[in-house]
């Protein structure tokens, strides 16, 4: 790609209309990628329920959660090459098909190792499903339309964690647990029907060969040190060396991807100071975000003793200011202020959490919901720019990969994140004796993420300026 095509060019005019075409893509990516991120949260409001419903301990039934997870970082690797070996499309499609078939099996299991093996095999599709979809979205939007396209295929990626628990909780308590699961299968039949026409067929490029050293080495190491940082909390020893073990694997991966012409990950992009600041700020960004996940569901129900139905509805704030944030900002990315946007970004999401860390014992409820649509508003602001940014200086066919690159670094980014903020919660909450204390323990955690926004302010600054090209 020319220089001048790049991530803050002035010399684009205002973009139009999407068109129907790239309209139609981005809602079966959508609607595919939605019902993927929202299954990664939509059963932690449900553990209870299952774990009574299996007779399991707290600490197998956790799996049905970590097991999705764990799978879905597994298969990412795979994603850059299925789609250059067999076309996007079609990959698409037997992902979207496979989270399907998870979705019916888990309906129907019948014990926890059941549904925890058939939540493997949920995960399996639906890692495949937002980084092929992207990429999808990305290849078809081209410069000109690029910011308001990834504003709207972001969607999944901002509501999906708020609205999560809010529809499991519905479900939950008005019907069976099975439903869960269950309401994936009609979506994701229409998701399929649809794709064959309305998705592009991607040029297949069957002389593409498979690095199987390189998937040998970075599937196990991602799973194993996701698996490592999600696990903290029950045995520090056993998750480090998990964690450790992950990161010589990876580390391995590297050495060896940086030494080859055709890589399972093309990690040359990283030269690029524009991607590779793109890439850390998703880092961080996606710590911040899946770790508050578990934060302020915990802090409304544990500091303020709120049910669990109600915490998720205190959520919905969060999830409407990122949606109102990506459709004002998809436009001003593509007139070339996506440095300017995501710096309003950080101050915005860091002054929305710095109210949690600041609050007193019992805050006005008013002035937390208005905290979380601040916060949303900067989540919302984020996204779009960074990866307009990352996908500016990256070729059209290398697309895939680099899709595939910035997804795990979001994965991994998040594990650590939920981890650290775990860690440091158990144990301030282990000290914590009345009321003023376990709030006093959640304020002091609310400071992590609200450091690691404030460390995106001088990163965003050294993306590229309007009147300035990226650095390759």
């Amino acid at each position: 790609m020319s220089s001048s095509q790049h991530f803050a060019s002035q010399t684009v005019s205002a973009p139009g209309r999407l068109g129907r075409e790239l309209g139609g893509i981005i809602a079966i990516v959508v609607g595919g990628a939605l019902v993927t991120v929202l299954d990664a949260t939509v059963v932690s409001i449900a553990v209870d329920t299952l774990a009574a419903r299996f007779h399991a301990p707290l600490a197998e039934i956790q799996w049905v959660i970590t097991a999705y997870l764990v799978a879905m970082t597994a298969v990412i690797p795979l994603t850059g090459y299925a789609a250059d070996r067999f076309g996007g499309r079609r990959v698409w499609m037997a992902a979207v098909a496979l989270f399907v078939l998870g979705s019916a099996l888990a309906s129907l299991a019948w014990s926890a190792e059941s549904l925890i093996a058939f939540r493997a095999v949920q995960g399996l599709g639906g890692g495949m499903v937002v980084p092929v979809g992207m990429s999808l979205v990305a290849q078809s939007a081209g410069r000109e339309r690029m910011g308001r396209a990834m504003s709207m295929v972001s969607i999944p990626m901002m509501l999906g964690p708020v609205l999560g628990p809010v529809l499991g909780g519905l479900l939950v308590s008005a019907a069976d647990w099975r439903w869960i699961f269950l309401i994936n299968i009609p979506i994701g039949l229409a998701v399929l029907a649809f794709s064959p026409r309305i998705l592009p067929k991607s040029e297949a490029r069957p002389g593409q060969r498979l690095d199987a050293i390189g998937l040998a080495l970075l599937s196990p190491g991602l799973t194993a040190l996701v698996y490592g940082l999600s696990t903290v909390t029950e045995s520090a020893g056993i998750a480090a060396a998990w964690a450790g073990a992950g990161a010589v694997l990876i580390a391995a991966f590297v050495w060896r991807a940086l030494g080859r012409s055709e890589p399972l990950l093309e990690l040359r992009h990283f030269a690029s100071r524009t991607f590779a600041v793109a890439s850390l700020i998703q880092f961080l960004l996606g710590g911040v975000l899946i770790g508050s996940m578990l934060l302020l569901p915990l802090y409304y129900q544990q500091a303020r003793g709120l049910t669990a139905g109600l915490t998720g509805l205190l959520l919905i704030p969060q999830g409407l200011g990122a949606a109102l944030a990506l459709y004002a900002t998809g436009p001003l990315v593509d007139r070339g202020r996506g440095r300017a946007v995501v710096l309003t970004g950080a101050v915005l999401l860091s002054a929305g959490l710095a109210v949690y860390a600041l609050a007193p014992a019992e805050p006005p409820f008013a002035v937390l919901v208005g905290a979380l649509l601040v916060a949303g508003l900067g989540t919302g602001c984020t996204m779009t720019p960074l990866n307009t940014a990352a996908y500016s200086v990256i070729e059209r066919v290398a697309i895939p990969r680099a899709t595939a690159t910035l997804s795990i670094v979001q994965r991994v980014g998040g594990a650590l994140g939920t981890a650290t903020f775990a860690v440091v919660l158990s144990s301030l909450l282990a000290g914590a004796h009345s009321a003023a204390g376990v709030a006093s323990a959640f304020g002091a955690v609310f400071w992590l993420p609200v450091t690691a926004v404030v460390l995106v302010v001088p990163l965003a600054a050294l993306l590229p300026a309007p009147d300035s090209s990226p650095s390759h």
